[in-house]
């Protein structure tokens, strides 16, 4: 919601730098502008999930342990796991979980100041944001007061369905057959793009690559304990194969239509000098509404964005706030409700902070938030691959014993 749009355009105007030095303005740059969106919104992020998912559903579901990380630590620590480096890697996840999700909030509550600020001229400042994350941390408490089922399940359900009407709205009134052939060119390109984008040897991007795609990667990975959680949630039952697709190849799916659809139209809109962002980007939390504007039922669309960012941000500090209930509670599912609350009020503390503190450089405030968090925990997930190998291999072994006997 917050980037479909800000970033293909600003990647192409050169306004948040050009990826890999590409000419700004020319039909390479356009591309590249999408294939760079879908380098950070791709594949990456969901692996960076999947190795958590996996990793929780197979040493919870086949090995019966507590659903919480330190359990996928098991092949390596043993009885370790449940003293002070379980607490410890418990703890990380914790952090991580918390920041990363603030992270989000506050870009959340910048896009939905400045689409206020766009419809209703309501002062898009640090106090307006920090009102929003206020409204948002209290709907967020009375939903996760009533649990999976009551609260987040709802409101996901709901949230799904007005995303896609927006998406189906902009596909049909926009250009269509532009954002059509978009979703071809965006894949060709993202595959192109891949390993180049990939290589950190030798770039001239280096503004490029260490304010977006390590921000991006840092941002994924503070992520991927409450994500990853939630996925092995609700994956029992399946086989790994299906996992792996599920997990990998259907958001991938899901996100290349989105970013040809709203990316895709906002980089039509510059190239024909259709309105404000044909003038380049002055504000990237405006950059959707800048979009919406110049199709049909503007203001209706724009308000219904503005609810979307909203209702996104408050299941995910609902899902989040489980997830910490889980992992703070050792793995038990049902924990008191204080609790609940508990982490989705410091959640919303840390996003107002993190903005009033960052003051005019509050974009920069919150990457860095993510990144300080999130590259610690890399080295977590790097450990819970081998953790995982060790598992795997033990498991077909145990199996392929039984099948000789």
């Amino acid at each position: 919601m917050f980037w479909s749009v800000a970033e293909p355009v600003g990647y192409f105007t050169n306004w948040f730098g050009t990826p890999l030095n590409t000419p700004e303005g020319t039909a390479e740059a356009a591309k590249m502008a999408m294939g760079a969106t879908m380098f950070h919104w791709g594949l990456h992020p969901w692996a960076i999930y999947a190795v958590v998912g996996l990793s929780l559903a197979f040493f919870t579901y086949n090995c019966n342990m507590p659903l919480t990380i330190r359990s996928t630590f098991y092949p390596l620590l043993k009885g370790k796991t449940w003293g002070w480096p379980g607490n410890f890697i418990d703890i990380l996840a914790v952090l991580a979980t918390i920041f990363g999700l603030a992270t989000s909030l506050g870009f959340g509550a910048q896009q939905a100041a400045g689409g206020l600020n766009f419809l209703f001229d309501i002062p898009n400042t640090i106090n307006t944001q920090i009102a929003i994350i206020f409204v948002v941390t209290i709907v967020a408490i009375f939903s996760v007061t009533k649990g999976l089922e009551g609260g987040v399940k709802v409101l996901s359900n709901i949230n799904m369905s007005l995303a896609m009407i927006l998406m189906l709205f902009v596909m049909i009134t926009g250009s269509t057959m532009v954002i059509i052939n978009g979703v071809g060119t965006i894949l060709v390109s993202y595959v192109e793009s891949i390993i180049p984008l990939s290589n950190w040897i030798g770039r001239q991007d280096t503004a490029f690559y260490h304010g977006w795609t390590v921000f991006y990667w840092a941002w994924w990975i503070s992520w991927s304990p409450f994500v990853g959680m939630f996925i092995a949630r609700i994956s029992r039952g399946r086989t790994v194969r299906e996992f792996m697709m599920a997990v990998l190849l259907v958001p991938t799916l899901v996100t290349t239509v989105w970013m040809a659809t709203f990316g895709g139209m906002g980089l039509e809109q510059v190239k024909n000098g259709v309105g404000q962002l044909a003038n380049g980007i002055t504000d990237s939390s405006l950059a959707l509404f800048q979009m919406l504007e110049n199709l049909p039922l503007s203001g209706i669309t724009s308000f219904l964005a503005i609810v979307l960012v909203l209702v996104f941000f408050i299941t995910s500090s609902d899902s989040g706030s489980l997830v910490i209930d889980s992992i703070t509670a050792g793995g038990k599912i049902d924990v008191p409700v204080a609790q609940r609350v508990f982490w989705a009020t410091l959640e919303g503390i840390i996003a107002a902070v993190l903005l009033f503190g960052g003051g005019a450089d509050a974009l920069g405030a919150l990457q860095a938030a993510a990144i300080t968090v999130g590259l610690p925990f890399t080295i977590v997930l790097i450990i819970m691959c081998f953790s995982l190998i060790i598992g795997l291999r033990k498991e077909y072994k145990m199996h392929y014993s039984k099948l000789k006997s």
